[in-house]
This record gives structure tokens, sequence and C-alpha cells, in this order.
């Protein structure tokens, strides 16, 4: 069985449309479809709707309502927990990827060459400003946090269920389910599609959810606050006794002439820059502690073979003489 997540969130415009795409992939799909849909606190009319519409589906389905709007990621993860097929997928209910990328999707991942299949958005029929922020966002994205992440995100994914157990097992808070993916690694393949335009309102994607998702991703996958702060300590360091040899020389040669300025701006120079190393020092401790409190695992195996395995065809065959 294939099972897609679908995370619902001020998507009552889009639920009649919705279940047609759901009843074409599974005439498409050569086995049985499970839907679930997790209604992630919308305010709308959202699950009401979906609880009508999906009296007659005619593929098997799951829906939930979350107590509030946790969050788009939460959604997924809570949908990949409850799924119950072979093969997953994650879609956006905004319908904005085209209906046949979801084929290729649990096509390829079905192939069991690799692990996890991702959708990477090629152009874009969004308007200038989001287009804009977006490629922004991913940039800064790709080279401060993960360089393996696409040029235009991910929004959709599919994977089999040894990953699926992987990444479910992660139970950490404000995190990015993203990241997450590309921590983990496995086999892993991209396909680019163009994105459609948008039918009814505006994304709940909104600039204030994009600067919380960068901080998330910042603070639970790299230590680069942490490496400018020491960077910045060093090189004050080294400006500080360069300039302190500078005031002593001015005030050997009676340049300065205000009582006591050499000696505190040496020591406010040289002061302030150790204090910035010190805190990065400490802060670099505070990161492995923080490192181990999430409890993610060192590594993951994907495949296990044992000499067992081969036993019968390296052990010598005996004649029946020799048995003897």
């Amino acid at each position: 069985m294939y099972s897609l997540v679908v995370p619902i969130y001020r998507n009552e415009e889009f639920i009649p449309k919705l279940i047609q795409r759901c009843s074409w992939l599974q005439t498409n799909l050569k086995e049985p479809l499970e839907v679930v849909f997790i209604v992630d606190g919308s305010p709308d009319r959202s699950f009401e709707l979906l609880k009508d519409s999906l009296k007659s589906a005619t593929f098997h389905f799951q829906l939930a309502r979350l107590s509030k709007n946790f969050g788009s990621f939460a959604a997924i993860r809570k949908g990949l927990e409850m799924a119950t097929g072979d093969y997953y997928a994650v879609m956006a209910a905004d319908l904005q990827e085209p209906k046949e990328l979801f084929l290729k999707l649990f096509e390829t991942v079905r192939s069991d060459n690799f692990d996890i299949v991702l959708g990477t958005r090629g152009l874009r029929s969004d308007p200038l400003f989001s287009r804009l922020s977006s490629n922004l966002f991913w940039a800064l994205y790709r080279t401060f946090i993960q360089p393996e992440m696409p040029r235009g995100g991910v929004d959709v994914f599919a994977c089999n269920r040894l990953f699926r157990e992987h990444l479910i097992a992660f139970k950490e808070s404000h995190s990015s389910l993203v990241g997450l993916i590309f921590w983990m690694g496995f086999r892993r393949k991209l396909i680019a599609y163009d994105r459609n335009t948008r039918e009814f309102g505006k994304s709940a994607w909104t600039l204030s959810k994009k600067i919380r998702y960068m901080l998330d991703s910042i603070f639970s996958f790299t230590d680069l606050p942490i490496q400018i702060l020491v960077c910045f300590g060093l090189i004050g360091i080294v400006l500080s006794v360069g300039l302190g040899g500078v005031i002593l020389m001015a005030k050997f040669f009676g340049t300065i002439h205000v009582p006591g300025y050499a000696a505190i701006a040496m020591l406010i120079l040289f002061f302030a820059s150790l204090n910035s190393l010190g805190l990065g020092i400490i802060g670099v401790y505070v990161w492995r502690a923080f490192e181990n409190t999430k409890a993610r695992p060192e590594a993951f195996v994907i495949e296990n073979l044992r000499s067992s395995q081969w036993k019968d065809a390296y052990t010598p065959r005996l004649s029946a003489s020799q048995q003897v």
C-alpha cells in the first residue's frame, strides 16, 4: 500500500480538488492508496468539508484533527506515524505541485534504488516578491546551514519504510523536518518539477514563519554563531594588541595628552575581545551539551549482511568417504 500524508491548514477552498487528485492517484497507481489527512488546528471549515467529502472516497483514508496549529512539520510527522503503507509521500494541500510528480515519486522510491526521493522546485509561478524572498531564504540556508539543500528548497518527498521509521523516531521540538532529512543521509534522489500557480487564497508560509524556520534550523543544525563569536574574539585580541602598540607609541612620543587615556583604551580593547572569545569557548561546550540532549543517533545501519548467509556457499563439500 502507498500512504500519502496531506497536512491541512486554511485550505477549505482546495478540498474538492484535493479529493479529486487523491482519487486520480488511486486510479493511476497499481496498488491501494491510503491518504492521511492531518488538519493542523485549521480555523476554517477544512475538517468539516473533508469529513463530508470523504464519505464517498474511492481510496483508503484517515482523517485526524490536531488540538491546535502545531506547524506543518509536526503535522507531517504525526501523519507519517499514523500511516500504515509500505511507501510514503507528503503532498501539500494547495496543489501547486503537478499530480504526475507523485506518481514519479512513488515509482522511484519503490524501485528500491533510493530510500528518500525529494521534489525540488524548478520554475515558480508565484508573485515576484514571494519568489525573491524564497530565493533569498534558501540561498542563506544553503550557505550557512546545509549546502546540500537544493536551490529551490523542498516541499514534497517520498520515502520507504526504513527511512520513515528512523525519521519518526526523532522527538525534537523546534527543529526542521527537511533539515533532519538531509542530516540523516541515506540513498537520496532529487526530482525537479515546475510549480503551478496557487489558485485560492494566500500561502500560510509567511515571512515570520520563514524567519522562525531559519532560526530553528540554525540552532538545530549548525554552530556557526558560536564559530563567528570565537573568530571575532580572536581577531579582536590580535587587533587590540596591534592598537595597543600604536597607543603606547603615541604615548611615548607625547601625542596623547589626556591622562589615563592610553591605559583605558588598551584595557577596553583587550578585555572586550577576550570577553567575546570566552563566550565563544563557553558556547562550544554548551553546543556539545545541546547536541547530546537531542539524543540523535550517531549512525544509521541501512544494510547488514552476515557471514551465515553465505555459510553454505563457503563450506567445503565432503565426499561420502571423507565423511566416514
